[in-house]
């Protein structure tokens, strides 16, 4: 069995045109009949940083939740949006885009390394006392576009220092899409084994046409949680001037198909999200 995420915030936040709050909630709640593990719906940011994402407690108060929901994430970058997220009953882990490369934690959250972590300690502690997980980011953590350093010991050295501070959710992610699938198996059998109790999951921004080689590299390595967005759509609007799409939930679950790779996925209501998702974008 593996663990999906679908990211419905990735697939709206950087889109020029705002999405009023009515049909983003009819996407999400679409999403949420399928069946996935985790559901990621927005995020408490600076509305001038992300526009998008400036309706997220007022998207989570028009969600129709299942019997059995699944678990409900958003981003946060600070202490303030964990407060945010902390007083919605339904929102169940928080995340948060560390990086290991300096270049992406200034363009993206206008911070560096040391700040980034004295900041997270405090998110953390929140967190703890709320019972809310926390998945962090290893952004860059497949290679480094921006020209900085890099290489795997530095990905497992930043792990370590998640790891320090009690993060066990650590997906990898590759946002411009320059990672190939050598290198993802190449840092993912290195990085599962320093930490066995750890979950690095693959969060992949990728061409279509080259989905199916960068997935075969994560399986292989041991990758067993993937974040993936309906149709391959969205993108990171701070990482670079183009975005580039995410994996798309459908060519994983072909993958996962080929490889014979159970899911517990419901398969016409993920042709009626596709529906909607479509309608909406």
């Amino acid at each position: 069995m593996i663990r999906i995420t679908e990211t419905a915030r990735d697939a709206m936040q950087g889109m020029k045109t705002n999405i009023p709050a009515d049909r983003k909630a009819a996407y999400i709640n679409a999403l949420l009949k399928v069946g996935f593990d985790t559901l990621d719906v927005g995020s408490f940011v600076s509305p001038r940083t992300i526009p998008q994402m400036a309706d997220t407690a007022m998207v989570l108060e028009k969600l129709v939740f299942p019997a059995q929901p699944p678990e409900i994430l958003v981003l946060v970058v600070n202490e303030r949006g964990v407060k945010q997220a902390i007083q919605n009953k339904h929102i169940k882990s928080i995340c948060y885009p560390f990086s290991v490369s300096p270049t992406f934690l200034k363009k993206n959250l206008n911070t560096d390394e040391k700040t980034s972590l004295d900041a997270l300690r405090k998110m953390i502690a929140l967190c703890e006392e709320a019972a809310l997980d926390k998945v962090i980011y290893l952004s860059m953590g497949l290679g480094n576009p921006y020209g900085d350093e890099w290489n795997v010991d530095m990905v497992i050295e930043s792990a370590s220092k998640l790891y320090q501070l009690g993060v066990r959710r650590m997906p990898l992610s590759d946002i411009l899409g320059d990672a190939t699938p050598e290198r993802i198996y190449r840092v993912y059998e290195k990085l599962i084994p320093a930490f066995p109790d750890a979950d690095f999951g693959l969060h992949l921004h990728t061409k279509a046409s080259e989905s199916f080689d960068k997935l075969e590299a994560a399986w292989e390595a041991g990758v067993r949680s993937y974040e993936t967005v309906m149709n391959g759509l969205g993108g990171c609007p701070t990482a670079a001037d183009e975005m580039v799409g995410n994996l798309s939930t459908q060519q994983l679950i072909s993958f996962c198909d080929l490889k014979k790779i159970p899911l517990k996925l419901d398969r016409e209501a993920l042709s009626q999200a596709t529906l909607v998702a479509a309608s909406i974008f």
